[in-house]
């Protein structure tokens, strides 16, 4: 209370207790239980030991039921403290899940873990994920159409930096929301899809809810516009809607739908597979004007650094040659 920056300032009204409640806590009398030691994660550790001491492959293979929360968060702690930023190498740690995940399942994940999920899943699905491979799928005994279903919950891949998913299915609303690194593919979403988005690429392969792309200023969204109405529900304040014409666009787009396929058997993508000159005309190419113009502006830097580097070798050679004359 003595400090300059205190002067002036009166706290009496906010630290004051109310009479009758002397008996009521004001700092911290008892310690949570986060029930954290029944944490599926303890499991995937035990059984990733390979991986983690020796950077060996593992292979595992586990129910899960939607008390299991962030799943593969605790895992990926390990593997960051033991081998930083960089993780284990792409598909070191393959794990096989079969049920309903709970909330927050894949987050975190780390580079060389590969999730497959055989199900669904809640909420926040990959949320913060810095590398690695989500892959959801429905359960085998399931009959429902995956592209006509929700299998992952809302606010899926919630600020990802890096990574891939996989899902065959629709998502919930919010999808990709803040995302600025992962790569995926999904087979429809909800209301404002890619909000706040600021890199990576996403592939949605049918309908979308309203105000999709809201404030998206960075990455890049490929939409299947099978019905032509997909202008109805894009916020297009920030964003440009486009065809996919340019061949690294196409290559980019067919690439990710091929993995799509390889990773979840998924008719939709086989179906554009299949006939992919007729509908690669419906696909809309989303695109932020100032990602747009931050891409061409440094395409113009490279082009004039490499006109300069160009130019300082003839410059090389010519002095080469007048020395070897002389």
């Amino acid at each position: 209370s003595d400090h300059w920056k205190a002067q002036g300032i009166d706290l009496s009204r906010l630290l004051c207790l109310p009479a009758g409640i002397d008996e009521a806590a004001t700092h911290c009398t008892e310690e949570q239980d986060h029930g954290l030691e029944n944490a599926l994660d303890h499991r995937l550790i035990e059984l990733a030991k390979p991986a983690l001491e020796r950077k060996q492959a593992v292979e595992i293979d586990l129910p899960i039921q939607n008390s299991n929360r962030t799943v593969g968060a605790m895992l990926s702690g390990k593997i960051a403290k033991l081998y930083g930023e960089d993780g284990l190498p792409p598909g070191t740690i393959n794990i096989h899940l079969t049920g309903s995940a709970g909330q927050s399942f894949g987050a975190f994940l780390s580079e060389g873990i590969d999730i497959t999920l055989h199900g669904d899943t809640n909420d926040y699905m990959g949320k913060g994920i810095g590398g690695g491979k989500i892959v959801i799928c429905p359960h085998p005994e399931s009959t429902f159409v995956p592209e006509d279903n929700i299998i992952i919950g809302n606010v899926a891949l919630y600020g990802a930096t890096g990574g891939q998913a996989f899902i065959r299915g629709r998502a919930g609303e919010r999808f990709c929301v803040r995302n600025s690194g992962a790569r995926t593919v999904v087979e429809g979403v909800g209301d404002h899809g890619c909000e706040y988005m600021t890199g990576g690429v996403a592939v949605i392969l049918g309908a979308t809810g309203r105000n999709f792309a809201a404030g998206m200023s960075g990455g890049v969204a490929y939409v299947f516009d099978d019905a032509g109405v997909f202008d109805q529900f894009c916020n297009q304040e920030m964003v440009d809607m486009e065809a996919v014409e340019t061949s690294e666009d196409q290559q980019e787009l067919r690439s990710l739908i091929e993995e799509h396929v390889k990773h979840t058997e998924s008719d939709r993508g086989r179906h554009v597979l299949d006939n992919w000159e007729k509908l690669l005309t419906k696909f809309v190419k989303v695109m932020p004007r100032d990602y747009r113009r931050a891409l061409e502006e440094m395409a113009e830097k490279q082009a004039e650094k490499s006109r300069d580097n160009g130019a300082n070798g003839h410059v090389k050679e010519a002095m080469g040659h007048i020395s070897t004359s002389q």
